[in-house]
């Protein structure tokens, strides 16, 4: 098969497409021929080598695909359309795929817009409901608004009855939150963020918080979370060490936590799965919640998908098409 591959680490210039050996499917898995897939920033620190896939996953780029089946398996046959979460391969022709980790793509979605749901919607869901238990009439702010996870997380949030503050760093990106759902979008380059948030609760405090920062607005996080508050962490783009102030965490009674799908246990990732399928593949087949895409690039151009992603223009999902 065909894949995007690097033969060291470095900078977008070092992916080109190559051949790589098909994969063998366990026979848990179904060979899934791969349509399109999504870029999702680990993809951009794996090829740099700071993010090294887990034992056993596939070296090969890419976290989330969409497709049709191979080889039958379960309740899945052969030409069914599917969209799933994976550890690596994406980025391919094809890609075997742990069958409780297959979803059905709803009739009416491209497999461009398919490719822009698993990684996105589950990521949100896990860290609002699952670990986060964010509940209707509670607030949630949700950093980096307009990223793909952040454009599902709006959706999410709203769709339960959460009131969203979302920030984002340009006009055109808080009107994008806005139209999703936000109910407030604060810019961070030019407001203050914990000002902000205690403006819009009166005082209170945001009871969820998704933050892909990390260090740098730890203290600013701290002091947006409403007593009981739920810090999120999925990312630290702004580093992972600085100095922080833990003084909050007693008093407020506050949940600091932290994960990563991709390293989530398998049996948890299938639970996880079927929880979104059953909440979220209604919505998102009758319209409520939509897959946001900025661009779209032939896989072979996946170095200028990468730098594109880089200079965090997009709004949404950067979507490579494989077949």
């Amino acid at each position: 098969m065909k894949a995007i591959l690097f033969d060291q680490p470095g900078g977008a210039e070092v992916l080109y497409y190559g051949s790589a050996p098909d994969p063998t499917p366990n026979t848990d898995e179904v060979l899934v021929r791969v349509h399109t897939t999504a870029l999702n920033r680990a993809d951009l620190l794996q090829r740099a080598g700071g993010y090294n896939p887990p034992p056993g996953a596939s070296p090969i780029l890419g976290l989330e695909l969409a497709g049709e089946v191979i080889t039958p398996l379960g309740d899945f046959q052969s030409g069914d359309r599917v969209m799933a979460v994976v550890t690596g391969g994406a980025y391919a022709e094809l890609a075997a795929v742990p069958v409780g980790m297959l979803m059905r793509i709803p009739d009416a979605l491209t497999y461009e817009q398919a490719a822009a749901i698993p990684e996105a919607f589950l990521t949100a869901h896990l860290n609002l409901f699952t670990l986060g238990h964010l509940k209707a009439g509670e607030t949630v702010l949700i950093h980096a608004g307009a990223s793909g996870v952040g454009t599902a997380a709006i959706q999410l949030a709203r769709a339960v009855g959460a009131q969203v503050i979302a920030t984002a760093g340009s006009p055109e990106k808080l009107a994008r939150c806005v139209e999703l759902g936000a109910h407030e979008a604060i810019n961070y380059k030019t407001e203050s963020f914990r000002e902000r948030v205690q403006q819009i609760t009166g005082g209170r405090g945001a009871d969820v918080i998704l933050d892909f920062v990390g260090a740098p607005y730890w203290n600013d996080n701290l002091a947006s979370l409403a007593v009981g508050g739920r810090l999120m962490l999925i990312g630290f783009l702004g580093g992972a060490a600085g100095q922080m102030n833990l003084g909050a965490i007693l008093p407020k009674s506050l949940t600091i936590s932290g994960t990563t799908l991709r390293r989530t246990p398998l049996d948890q990732k299938i639970a996880l799965t079927q929880e979104f399928a059953a909440f979220g593949l209604p919505k998102i087949a009758n319209g409520e919640l939509v897959p946001v895409i900025d661009r779209t690039f032939p896989v072979e151009q996946a170095a200028d998908a990468h730098r594109y992603m880089a200079s965090n223009a997009n709004v949404g999902k950067i979507i490579l098409t494989v077949r």
